[in-house]
């Protein structure tokens, strides 16, 4: 088979061979929602959560998994990323939404890592404060923004 694909000649999962694509500046931006009762969210932004800084951990643990996305995803490219930052946007009365972005210079996207780093940073606050409020939910998890390589700009619709 050519091109790029997950495919080799004979039919089987396989790593694209980037080695021939041009090195160029990348960035990717993905979103994650976690809803939760509003007295949760109280009290993640008020910082009285029995286990700490939820927002600080959630936010280290983000940019740790988007270095180690190649070991989560098969087939993902070990990358030599320029940067990741995560942000978070209380939306009272109840939810938070989580922000990664990642970037590079290089012959890959990093879509998968700003996902990686957008849901392990949802599932770290959910972790955080599991203990009050087991019924909260991530939801809307998906790539925003993204710019550089072959495939050009794409963001998000919101109509």
């Amino acid at each position: 088979m050519s091109g790029l694909t997950h495919f080799d000649a004979a039919g089987q999962a396989a790593m694209v061979d980037v080695s021939a694509k041009a090195e160029t500046a990348r960035v990717a931006r993905a979103r994650a929602r976690i809803v939760m009762r509003p007295e949760t969210l109280a009290l993640i932004q008020e910082g009285r959560a029995g286990k700490g800084d939820v927002l600080g951990v959630a936010r280290v643990a983000g940019i740790m998994a988007a270095k180690r996305t190649h070991e989560l995803i098969p087939l993902c490219h070990p990358l030599l990323i320029s940067k990741v930052a995560v942000e978070f946007d209380l939306q009272p009365p109840d939810a938070i939404e989580v922000e990664a972005m990642v970037s590079l210079t290089g012959r890959t996207g990093v879509e998968m890592e700003a996902l990686t780093a957008a849901s392990i940073a949802a599932l770290t606050i959910y972790d955080m404060v599991k203990a009050v409020d087991r019924g909260m939910r991530i939801e809307a998890l998906r790539v925003v923004h993204k710019e550089g390589g072959k495939s050009g700009l794409f963001t998000e619709d919101k109509a």
